[in-house]
């Protein structure tokens, strides 16, 4: 595939994630090939590398456990043993997934949200080809989605904002070693955290920001958001003076050629990785919380949805500013915070003076 290089940051990712997916399918059966083909418009590159990594965890497992399956190698399983797969056989393979080793014999533990979406892969391979008539059962479609036990939300109180931002500027609590590293990204890694705690960005929407995707004037960003649409994001005057203090100071770095346009670089010079920004939040979020709390990047997304939702009371708002499509996916999130909302009002109104 030839590279083109004025090619933006999201298209790189959709070439790379096309080229795993590729190299993935060469280890699949041949007919698994058509469904990816046939979900192009409907599931994002991402998703696909997910689904074939869950499909060959299945196709292993079948080749251990299933007569008819053993007879073949991998690719030259044929589709018809899709009609010779039971129900039964799949809830077997989702208590397998309780604990099993993988291809480089580690163990590989799942709970119930892990089976589930391997439960909601596989559902979407078998209905993908039941649908267009190309097998008779759909086995997956009978077996009953594991029952997911509600987590609560993690995410900081206020103080713990002003305590995180606080170890982010000065670097409280720091290793020596982290210290050395903290002298050179104080700014860029205040900027990045004061973005996440003031937008509700996604780590990968931060990490794909080029620099003229950034309007200061008009107080807003264009982002790529899941699934490949462009949206507009707002920030306040917080967010605003954090990006333009590291704007000045990335006007000074020589960025790596093909990492021009990127705002946030790394201490390479390179666009900062998803990874990257994960570790530096651990490494601050650890210190603020002293631990008690596993903070990630989506934590702060919480943070901010939930502070965002006490201060509107509005759930299409917390879900149009964090991109989500669907209101259902937002109000799943904070539904304990409706029921305070609606436990406040019953409070609220007095029948009688005290």
């Amino acid at each position: 595939m030839a590279v083109n290089s004025n090619m933006n940051y999201h298209d790189k990712v959709n070439k790379a994630n096309i080229e795993k997916l590729r190299e993935l399918l060469d280890t699949l059966p041949a007919f698994c090939k058509m469904f990816f083909r046939g979900t192009n418009d409907t599931i994002s590159s991402r998703t696909k590398i997910a689904y074939a990594y869950d499909l060959r965890v299945f196709f292993e497992y079948m080749m251990k456990n299933n007569s008819y399956c053993r007879k073949f190698d991998m690719q030259d399983i044929p589709m018809t043993v899709l009609d010779n797969i039971s129900r039964e056989d799949i809830e077997e393979y989702l208590e397998y997934l309780s604990l099993y080793k993988n291809d480089e014999d580690e163990e590989v533990f799942n709970e119930e949200r892990g089976k589930a979406r391997k439960l909601a892969s596989l559902r979407s391979f078998y209905n993908f080809f039941f649908r267009n008539e190309l097998i008779s059962t759909n086995p997956a479609s009978l077996v009953p989605m594991p029952k997911l036990h509600e987590k609560e939300i993690i995410r900081l109180e206020p103080n713990e904002v002003v305590e995180l931002l606080d170890q982010v500027e000065a670097g409280t609590n720091l290793s020596k070693k982290q210290l050395s590293y903290h002298s050179k990204t104080a700014i860029r890694d205040t900027a990045l955290l004061t973005l996440l705690l003031g937008t509700g960005l996604r780590v990968s929407e931060c990490v794909g920001l080029d620099i003229k995707d950034i309007d200061f004037e008009n107080g807003r960003l264009k982002v790529r958001r899941k699934g490949g649409y462009e949206d507009v994001v707002y920030f306040g005057d917080e967010v605003r003076d954090a990006l333009l203090a590291y704007l000045e100071e990335r006007k000074r770095i020589i960025p790596m050629e093909g990492h021009e346009e990127a705002f946030f670089l790394s201490m390479q010079n390179r666009r900062i990785t998803v990874r990257a920004v994960e570790n530096l939040v651990k490494k601050y979020a650890d210190n603020a919380t002293g631990g008690m709390k596993k903070i990630t990047p989506h934590k702060l997304r919480s943070t901010f949805g939930t502070n965002l939702y006490q201060e509107t009371g509005d759930i299409y708002l917390v879900a149009d500013v964090l991109g989500h499509k669907d209101v259902n996916t937002t109000r799943k999130h904070y539904a304990a915070m409706k029921d305070e909302h609606k436990r406040r009002a019953a409070k609220a109104v007095k029948l009688r003076e005290e």
